[in-house]
């Protein structure tokens, strides 16, 4: 009851606050972005946050939004003084993302980061930020990753040995043999024990049990994220005190398990400093943390521009959040659009089989192992149902940025403004915190970039691409999956390796459909609950 009575209070106030400083700050300083055109809202405190954020009407609206008012649009955020630019011109949005120093995300949006995994390189900014990705830059080199491949085949080998132990346990129904696995929660398992070895040498044994400490604290504490809790989440970030004073269970779960981080963390951290201090430059292992912690201690690296052991950790739990959020959802929407087009998934499957060795993947050489990865990245009609999977579905939504200066965003479309009319003007003046939406999906759905067919899934659009994709701006393949510009995401190599890898080892053993479930997405750290069925081995 007092913490009920605590919340209510400080929300009045805030709101209170807030509406006084919006109606000072009118009158004082006039907001440029008002005289653009944007869809209209519903009462003082109406948003169109929910539309643009929820992926069940976002692509309509994005599309209804550039036929509308053009491709820079204006859009109310959490109140009458939240005016928010949408650009939707890859021009604008280009601007936006190489500039990381003038638009750095919202301190609301790190601060949520920084309570759960620290401050790596997914939420530091400036300075910290450059300093975090030099050093961890060598350690995603092609050489270092190479390295990581007999890793990645071993933990598909190992998935794949114990979906055949469900099948071969389950009943015949209706004359088929199969069974309905949760393919997204298997998917998780095996992405965190690819990222424990690959990340930092540490076996998760996820896929066999869920029961080492370590994994379930990183569980426990992305789930926790997933959840939220509402209106308390958001008074927690606004009033840090509260949860000091009242901590929920979700703050009480967080500091739970990064107790467990720290302490299993740490004890790793020092335990391969003391190696590669003994074996110096002859320390050969590939793990992540590992070569972090080499490129941190090489001697032409001036010290104040060295990160600590405590950046470190926050590092490697970016790399855990980060990777395996992003493989696990690209992994499952692979499979399920594969499922939904028995077409596709029947032709690559056969073309995959062709390139596959006649040894057993199990008792391949490491050369060997190798020789099929370049055979998996080179391979054609792989590369485009990857690609079209991750257009067609990126597995981060969208994203926020703000400004920290007054800054000109240059345009290449037309701009409409509020008053009906059309301006030939060439940029947007963007007043010093102003919030901007970068809306991954509205680009890689874009109906006037991709054709008439964005929405739907087609692998072969990649052998006869519009014109248009080459202008947009992106990290992979003209596509914002992996984001673009000084943050664009590290880890983009891993995950080609790990979802290419498992792809191969999955369809040329088993066969997936459908099943009835209610299948949903939901934004940026998507929980996605469905299972599509394995009706039969193919191998």
């Amino acid at each position: 009851m007092i913490l009920l009575t605590a919340s209510f209070v400080c929300a009045i106030v805030a709101l209170a606050v807030a509406v006084v400083v919006y109606r000072v700050s009118a009158v004082r300083r006039p907001n440029p972005l008002r005289t653009l055109a944007g869809p209209p809202v519903r009462g003082l405190f109406g948003s169109h946050v929910p539309i643009v954020l929820d992926p069940s009407r976002s692509r309509k609206a994005h599309a209804q939004f550039v036929e509308k008012y053009g491709r820079n649009v204006r859009i109310r955020g959490l109140g009458p003084w939240d005016e928010r630019l949408l650009p939707l011109d890859p021009v604008s949005m280009s601007h936006v993302l190489k500039n990381s120093t003038i638009y750095e995300k919202a301190w609301q949006s790190r601060q949520i980061i920084e309570n759960l995994i620290g401050c790596g390189m997914l939420a530091a900014e400036g300075h910290v930020h450059k300093r975090q990705r030099r050093v961890a830059t060598p350690a995603f080199s092609i050489q270092n990753l190479r390295a990581l491949v007999p890793l990645v085949f071993c933990k598909g080998n190992e998935l794949r040995d114990k979906w055949s132990e469900l099948l071969d346990t389950s009943q015949v129904t209706d004359g088929e043999a199969g069974t309905e696995i949760d393919v997204c929660h298997w998917i998780s398992r095996a992405t965190f024990d690819m990222i424990g070895l690959t990340g930092f040498d540490y076996h998760f044994n996820a896929i066999q049990k869920e029961s080492d400490e370590l994994f379930c604290a990183y569980k426990d504490m992305f789930e926790t994220l997933a959840r939220g809790d509402g209106i308390r989440s958001i008074l927690g970030i606004y009033f840090p005190i509260l949860d000091v004073l009242f901590p929920d269970e979700r703050v009480k779960i967080v500091k739970r398990c990064r107790a467990v981080i720290s302490r299993v963390g740490g004890n790793l951290i020092q335990s391969k400093k003391a190696k590669i201090m003994e074996g110096g430059t002859g320390y050969s292992e590939k793990d992540l943390l590992s070569l972090l912690l080499k490129s941190n201690l090489t001697t032409d690296l001036p010290p104040d521009q060295r990160i600590s052991d405590e950046d470190i950790l926050h590092n490697i739990n970016t790399f855990m959040f980060a990777g395996s959020d992003t493989i696990s959802l690209g992994l499952a929407w692979t499979l399920l659009l594969l499922a939904r087009h028995p077409d596709i998934q029947t032709r690559l499957r056969a073309e995959l089989l062709n390139i596959m060795p006649s040894t057993p993947l199990s008792l391949l050489s490491d050369e060997e192992t190798q020789s099929l990865h370049t055979s998996l990245s080179d391979h054609h009609y792989l590369n485009n149902v990857v690609r079209e999977s991750l257009r067609l579905i990126p597995p981060v939504h969208s994203s926020l940025r703000v400004a920290t200066q007054d800054d000109e965003i240059p345009t290449s479309c037309p701009v409409h403004l509020r008053d009906g009319t059309i301006s030939d003007q060439k940029s947007i003046f963007i007043p010093k915190g102003t919030f901007v939406h970068v809306p991954m999906e509205a680009f890689n759905l874009d109906k006037g970039v991709w054709g008439e067919n964005a929405w739907e899934f087609d692998p072969e659009r990649w052998d006869h691409l519009p014109e248009a994709v080459e202008a947009l701006p992106g990290l992979y393949s003209n596509l914002l999956t992996f984001s673009a510009g000084p943050r664009s995401c590290i880890g983009m190599r891993v995950s080609m390796i790990e979802i290419k890898t498992f792809l191969c080892i999955l369809l040329t053993n088993f066969t997936f459909a459908e099943t009835n479930k209610k299948i949903f997405m939901a934004n940026v750290c998507a929980l996605l609950h469905f299972s599509p069925s394995m009706p039969s081995s193919s191998s």
